[in-house]
């Protein structure tokens, strides 16, 4: 860590409790829960498994991005759009629902597929691009980028899903300030120190193992979300593993001065922008022509 690094802290710990959603569905969710409700620019995170038979069949979205990263097995997914495919594990679909649109996202499940697990993100749109087109970047397991604090050979590997780690980018592009990387220690005793820019919100969830944050001697286990400080003077964050086989992601966003309106999968600024939302979905308008045509193939509908 050079003399001019220096970390931010946890100023708040949340415990992702598991509970039911969906359909059989079983998520860990910290962002978006009651303990943590508002963590602009991010409205919720969830650590999900899903079981034999579960799922989430087909529903709406608008107004913000939804990050999928899967850790095992794989998930398919399809839209109203004819967007359709399969997120295997280690692999990250980035989906920006913009004005609208309808999609299902359904566990690939037999013999020799374990169940998948992993995280969802999901981004609040900057009021400009809440009424974009809907798009969509994925890469696929072994496109995306790595970066070896200690080389190729060394105890710690940093997966980069989105933004800048130890000189190595991604090629995903968000519609607003995004970083999210997948930290993996080997060994512990290991140390990193991730850049993150100035006044961006960020925070850590822990998935293995554990790890001190900064120079507290606090120790974090699994299944934690950290929400970090952020002062002028604070340029990323320094990480220790405390166990061996130690993994936890480091996302960081730039904070949006908007409000929240939230009603489901809807997000936008305003009442009246919801109240107008429902009204193009149950009328089948922008963005939303097919909610009453159509129908996946893999939600069972």
């Amino acid at each position: 860590m050079s003399v001019s690094s220096v970390s931010r802290r946890v100023v708040k710990k949340v415990l992702a409790v598991e509970t039911p959603e969906g359909e059989g569905a079983l998520v860990r969710r910290s962002i978006g829960s009651m303990k943590l409700r508002n963590l602009t620019p991010f409205l919720m995170l969830d650590h999900f498994h899903v079981s034999k038979g579960a799922g989430f069949p087909d529903h709406p979205h608008r107004g913000q991005a939804t990050v999928s990263y899967m850790l095992e097995g794989s998930s398919r997914h399809e839209d109203s759009a004819g967007h359709k495919g399969t997120i295997e594990a280690g692999g990250v679909q980035w989906m920006c629902a913009g004005r609208g649109i309808i999609h299902a996202e359904m566990p690939v499940q037999g013999p020799g597929h374990p169940d998948p697990r992993g995280l969802q993100l999901w981004v609040d749109l900057p009021k400009q691009f809440k009424m974009a087109e809907p798009s969509y970047q994925e890469l696929g397991p072994n496109e995306i980028p790595s970066a070896y604090p200690e080389g190729p050979d060394g105890p710690v590997r940093i997966k980069v899903i989105s933004g800048k780690s130890y000189g190595v980018e991604s090629p995903v592009r968000p519609l607003g300030g995004c970083w999210y990387f997948h930290v993996i220690f080997d060994k512990k005793d290991t140390t990193i120190f991730q850049d993150i820019p100035a006044g961006w919100t960020s925070f850590i969830y822990t998935l293995k193992g554990s790890m001190k944050v900064g120079s507290e001697p606090n120790i974090h286990e699994a299944f934690h979300t950290l929400v970090l400080s952020g002062d002028a003077d604070e340029t990323g964050v320094q990480i220790t593993a405390t166990e061996d086989n130690t993994e936890a992601v480091v996302i960081a966003g730039e904070p949006l001065d908007q409000t929240v309106f939230q009603y489901g999968p809807f997000v936008m600024t305003s009442r009246e922008e919801i109240q107008a939302t429902l009204i193009d979905y149950q009328s089948a308008r922008n963005g939303f022509e097919k909610a009453h045509t159509w129908k996946s193939k893999i939600g069972g509908r």
